[in-house]
């Protein structure tokens, strides 16, 4: 159960996060910013915001692949293939 915490404070988390990218690229695609040095710092931001999204997507793959435990996991929608 502990874990199942943990898995929804990350994808809050990364909610949060694509909000606030979404807002600053807005932002910055509609003519919000007024100088260079503003300018800048938002697209710091953003690379800072995307950076730690990918992070935490990565992290969240390998949890994945180790509670996979090498089982081999079926794909296809059809679980009983007709012949």
């Amino acid at each position: 159960m502990e874990q199942n915490n943990e898995f929804i404070v990350i994808h809050k988390l990364q909610r949060a996060i694509k909000q606030r990218l979404q807002a600053l690229s807005l932002s910055v695609t509609s003519g919000a910013v007024d100088n260079f040095d503003k300018y800048k710092y938002i697209t710091g931001q953003i690379a800072a915001l995307e950076g730690v999204f990918q992070e935490i997507s990565n992290l969240l793959n390998i949890t994945k692949e180790q509670t996979d435990d090498g089982k081999v996991i079926r794909i296809d929608k059809d679980r009983n293939p007709k012949n």
